[in-house]
């Protein structure tokens, strides 16, 4: 039986690893054949990745401050939307300001390394794979070993200290949505591992890693707590765990990830396919994009395992289709957004949406607002826009 189910795994995997190749190829083809849009997006991620080239390593070791623990080898974040109370001599506890992020977080280099780092290693990989070069690769699993794997810098597998409020806690759940960055790391690892260019051990051991996380998420506290989130915290949550359970090939555990994200969908929305408790946000145009992004990365995961997280409605009427059918006119400027903004909205967020309502859902004012303002600039989803 077991014989049996890892020759389906791995038949998955040589079919997945297939599908990305022939799309790699097609895509090189096209640059190599010098197409405008192509060639230009082509220079664009080399100019990047260029740049990441001279990035780190960086790892948890560099920080101050020290957490509860004693060990720097623990994560450790401060919540950006809390600030000292005037009202009282030492500020504490810290009181909570939505949307406006305190200062003082970027002291704690953990949390302003880690986005960075997994968005770099992510950056090398795609330029390996474009270009063969291996001085992308090797600087990507550089990055890699001194962050997770090297005895004296790497980073232990829990976020016990993240985004902890001062005179309240040490750390809380909500800490873990900085770890959705790693959504990356594991995408970077997995296009090297389809060009025979991540080393067998260092795969070894980064499953292991993600495996002690991925245990460390479902049975610690701050996990479970994170788990039971109603709003976006709950949704990456899941973005996450399923990154790593199909990482390490745990197709049954990634089915009842999907499945429990299916009922997050259903229970999120409203009659309006729009999602209340982002809505209530001080930036809820930001936090409405941010939860469909990660709902986004479920689908696309989901695919590999054969399960339609498009459409899919379930016990529900709700389907992600909907939602972002709803973030569309909004996404393309031709309707104003009403919900509160307190601060200005980056449009480029959108862009996955009206990349997926453009290649997925056939809409033509996302393909030609995409043309205009972001095809030619946003090099990952044009070379990656079949993924």
């Amino acid at each position: 039986m077991k014989n049996i189910l890892f020759k389906h795994i791995l038949l998955c995997i040589c079919i997945f690893n297939l599908q990305f190749l022939t799309f790699a190829q097609n895509a090189t083809h096209l640059i190599n054949a010098k197409d405008s849009n192509y060639k230009k997006a082509y220079n664009a991620l080399i100019s990047e990745a260029n740049k990441a080239l001279k990035y780190g390593p960086v790892s948890v070791m560099e920080k101050n401050e020290v957490p509860p623990s004693g060990s720097k080898h623990d994560y450790m974040s401060l919540a950006p939307y809390h600030w000292p109370d005037p009202t009282k001599k030492d500020g504490l506890p810290y009181m909570r300001k939505d949307g406006e992020t305190n200062p003082e977080v970027k002291l704690y280099k953990d949390k302003d390394y880690l986005p960075e780092l997994c968005s770099q290693i992510y950056t090398l990989a795609l330029a390996h794979t474009y270009s063969g070069e291996k001085k992308y690769n090797e600087h990507a699993i550089k990055l890699i070993r001194v962050w997770f794997l090297d005895t004296a810098t790497k980073m232990n597998p829990n976020m016990n200290f993240g985004q902890a409020i001062k005179g309240e806690n040490t750390g809380r759940g909500a800490g873990i949505i900085d770890a959705r960055n790693f959504i990356k790391v594991i995408e970077a690892i997995e296009l090297m591992q389809k060009q025979g260019a991540y080393p067998k051990e260092d795969l070894k051991n980064m499953q292991a890693w993600f495996w002690d996380f991925l245990q460390w998420m479902q049975t610690s506290k701050n996990g479970k707590d994170e788990m039971n989130t109603k709003n976006n915290h709950g949704v990456w949550y899941d973005a996450l765990r399923l990154s790593i359970a199909l990482f390490n090939y745990q197709k049954e555990a990634a089915n009842n990830i999907i499945a429990n994200a299916k009922i997050r969908l259903a229970n999120q929305m409203d009659d309006n396919n729009r999602f209340p408790l982002e809505m209530a946000r001080t930036t809820s145009l930001h936090y409405s994009v941010f939860v469909i992004d990660a709902f986004l990365k479920i689908a696309k995961m989901a695919k590999s395992t054969g399960i339609d997280f498009w459409m899919s409605q379930g016990n529900s009427k709700h389907t992600l289709k909907a939602a972002v059918d709803e973030m569309v006119p909004y996404l393309v400027q031709e309707k104003q957004w009403d919900g509160p903004q307190i601060k200005p909205f980056d449009f480029k967020e959108g862009v996955s949406i009206l990349q997926l309502a453009s290649s997925k859902f056939s809409c033509a004012n996302c393909e030609t607002y995409l043309a205009e303002y972001y095809r030619q600039q946003n090099y990952k989803n044009l070379l990656l826009d079949s993924q």
